[in-house]
């Protein structure tokens, strides 16, 4: 059984993929940079000097994110604004479950609220190299073009040889590059959120702390039973 939705999971997950694809070239994969992570998706990298990131403080420790501004300059900008602005401060991840991904980002606290710096959702930004990997930062949304504030990082670090064989079947024309069937490999992730939720940044440090995190006690609606806490969302300089 589990086998079977698994399967199909990644078949729903294919058919996005195929959808968004129509504008896409094999040459669109990027190539391994010279000194860079020992995988060749530029997701991956670290941060250049100089380069704004993001830190997430939160009452387990800190989490340390490469941002996207080139592949996704509207949910970076409504990030770091919000950030800037302190619209994060003491807002806690009101949804955690483990071997998947850690929710926050709602003033309300109850994965209802929260809107975007333009008082109204905006658009998806999707890009074939730029997934739903462990570490991965995405927005939340409620369905396709309605993103807001709230936000979650992938977690699991596992998915299923089956599964990766697939990928591999398919290859770059069905929407999985070596690069990226690579990734997910070492890595682990939500590859099912793919072209479903805007990726705009990449955990480099703190996996620990989301780790933690993930493994906290919860009620029934995956809500911890002791607040997680956003401190602040500083953006400084790497």
């Amino acid at each position: 059984m589990k086998r079977k939705r698994n399967q199909i999971i990644l078949l729903l997950a294919i058919i996005a993929a195929l959808s968004f694809l129509g504008g896409c070239k094999k040459e669109e994969v990027v190539e391994k940079k010279e000194g860079g992570e020992d995988m060749a998706l530029d997701q991956l990298q670290l941060p250049e000097k100089g380069e704004e990131i993001a830190v997430i403080k939160t009452n387990y420790g800190n989490i340390k994110v490469r941002l996207f501004p080139e592949v996704a300059p509207k949910a970076v900008e409504n990030f770091k604004t919000h950030a800037k602005n302190g619209y994060y401060n003491k807002v806690t991840f009101h949804r955690v479950i483990s071997d998947f991904m850690i929710q926050g980002g709602d003033p309300d606290g109850t994965g209802m609220g929260g809107e975007s710096i333009w008082g109204k959702p905006f658009e998806d930004e999707f890009d074939i190299n730029y997934r739903n990997l462990r570490g991965a930062l995405s927005m939340a949304n409620s369905g396709p073009n309605t993103n807001g504030s709230q936000f979650f990082i992938v977690q699991n670090s596992k998915v299923e040889e089956d599964i990766i064989k697939q990928m591999t079947e398919l290859g770059v024309e069905k929407g999985y590059p070596e690069e990226v069937v690579e990734a997910y490999e070492k890595l682990g992730g939500a590859f099912w959120l793919d072209f479903k939720h805007t990726v705009f940044g990449q955990v480099f440090e703190g996996m620990d702390v989301i780790d933690e995190i993930a493994a906290v006690e919860r009620d029934e609606n995956d809500k911890p039973l002791k607040p997680v806490v956003i401190k602040k969302i500083k953006i400084v300089n790497y």
